[in-house]
């Protein structure tokens, strides 16, 4: 994901805020005499164990993120294993991401509730389990359940491991650099997946690109030990908004994966865009009745909220579609291997990382609405210079017709999370932040389950006209939230 933003762990997390102040009765219960790993919020760790804290976040954000991008490789290789076809590859990627986008916007609250290592612990066990779910799995039905799962647990994952950092860290220039470690660690995990899941789909199956979860799960729960144990805060869950936006994605995901496939006239398409549409609806009533919801509805009418998150949408549309559409037009229309489909992303992958580090300083010297309009403008010129591709052309020139997909992202989403965070109250920045995760993963979830409907030749494979219709409706729709950009954002 290009400069995936990190979501705020709520207001537990907030500067100056300390929950155990909050909390007499637990600290009347408490022992005199302290014990060691248990210490206050407000104390700074010792410096070890703020090490082994960052390190089990690092591992997390980490293993999450290259699971994205190593089974995006192994996608062939399931289709001939399990027969799933063009859908069920479709639904490998999108039950992951769907279960991710749904569960983010409560997951901070989860943290808060069990305290962020218990409920760091509770995700990356879920997320081991599943994985290895997922290697067993006999058919594609089993896969995708699994996935579901796999995703429900990385949407616990990613805001507790930053909410354990926040607890390792008082002093801001040091977490400061703990979480630029943390962010940088996802693009490098981005940039790795790719070539193990190759590697690992090549010399082993598929199966072990789930099964190398393993090891690295073990490994985070046993540096948890040494993690102080994280305070506990009241926060309330949206239970009743939660479902609704579950099945509303749920809905809309099946009906936009299977249209393509069963017709947009069959029943089951029908019934799925009916519970999508109510869902959604019921979504809206419940927010707004609710005394403490998740996504408060006054907050999407500021501009400066609601731009930023239709930008998130849209560009994580184009890069999490564009890795899916090369995917498969590296290994299915060019032929390559695992292992050099996989090698083909890691130029990408290094110029996503740079660019990522470039963004924040370019944004202080230009400002942030310039920064996140030409990042959306690379962004669209990516997929026009993708319209170029053939069965035949030269790798050098492939590998350079990508760069601009290696810009646009990193070079907008910094700068829009940016925008949003202050752009909302401090006690609402954990809200803002994991609203922004949820779109992004939803944007590339949505253009997963397009891109295959749109893709699919005779049949059921990979078609180069289908590819380049895909590639101009997300032109489109990049073109659009660069013209809401320019028109709404505030200048500088």
């Amino acid at each position: 994901m290009p400069g995936n933003p990190p979501p705020s762990p709520s207001t537990a997390t907030a500067p100056g805020h300390d929950p155990e102040l909050s909390a007499p009765r637990l600290r009347r219960r408490r022992p005199k005499r302290a014990r060691p790993t248990a210490l206050p919020a407000s104390a700074p760790a010792p410096p070890r164990r703020a090490g082994v804290a960052l390190v089990a976040s690092l591992l997390g954000f980490t293993v999450i993120t290259i699971d994205v991008s190593a089974v995006n490789i192994a996608l062939p290789a399931i289709r001939d294993s399990l027969n799933g076809g063009m859908a069920g590859q479709q639904w490998v990627m999108d039950a992951y991401t769907l279960m991710f986008a749904a569960l983010m916007l409560s997951a901070g609250a989860i943290a808060d509730r069990a305290g962020a290592r218990r409920a760091y612990a509770w995700g990356v066990a879920l997320f081991t389990l599943t994985s290895l779910g997922c290697a067993l799995a006999p058919g594609i039905g089993v896969l995708v359940a699994a996935r579901l799962a796999q995703g429900g647990a990385a949407a616990v994952v990613m805001p507790a491991s930053l909410a354990l950092i926040r607890q390792a860290y008082e002093d801001t220039q040091e977490r400061a650099r703990a979480i630029a470690l943390w962010t940088v660690g996802g693009s490098v995990a981005m940039a790795a997946g790719p070539v193990l899941g190759g590697l690992l789909t090549e010399s082993a199956g598929w199966r072990a690109v789930f099964l190398l979860n393993l090891p690295v799960g073990a490994v985070i729960l046993g540096l948890l030990v040494r993690v102080p144990r994280s305070p506990r805060r009241p926060a309330a869950l949206d239970g009743g908004g939660q479902l609704t936006a579950v099945l509303a994605l749920a809905g809309l995901t099946f009906a936009v994966i299977e249209g393509g496939h069963l017709g947009w006239t069959s029943l089951p398409v029908l019934i799925a865009a009916v519970l999508a549409v109510a869902s959604g609806f019921a979504f809206r009533v419940v927010e707004s009745r609710h005394r403490q919801p998740m996504v408060p509805l006054a907050m999407l009418r500021e501009r400066q909220v609601s731009v930023p998150l239709a930008v998130g949408f849209a560009v994580n549309a184009a890069f999490y579609g564009g890795i899916f559409l090369l995917g498969l037009y590296y290994q299915q229309l060019r032929g390559m291997s695992g292992i050099a489909a996989g090698l083909m992303f890691v130029p990408m992958s290094a110029v996503v990382t740079a660019t990522n580090l470039l963004s924040p300083r370019l944004a202080e010297r230009i400002g942030r609405r310039p920064v996140i309009i030409a990042g959306q403008l690379v962004f669209t010129a990516a997929m026009l210079a993708m319209l170029l591709l053939t069965a035949h052309t030269p790798v050098w020139l492939v590998l350079l017709l990508l760069l601009p997909l290696s810009i646009g992202g990193a070079l907008a989403v910094p700068a829009l999370t940016a925008l949003l965070i202050d752009a909302v109250p401090r006690e609402r920045v954990g809200t803002a932040s994991g609203l922004l995760n949820s779109l992004r993963q939803t944007g590339g979830a949505l253009a997963i389950a397009l891109f295959g409907s749109l893709l699919s030749g005779p049949g059921g494979g990979f078609s180069l006209p289908g590819m380049r219709l895909c590639l101009l409706a997300v032109a489109t729709l990049l073109l659009a939230t660069t013209t809401l950009s320019r028109l709404l954002l505030p200048r500088d």
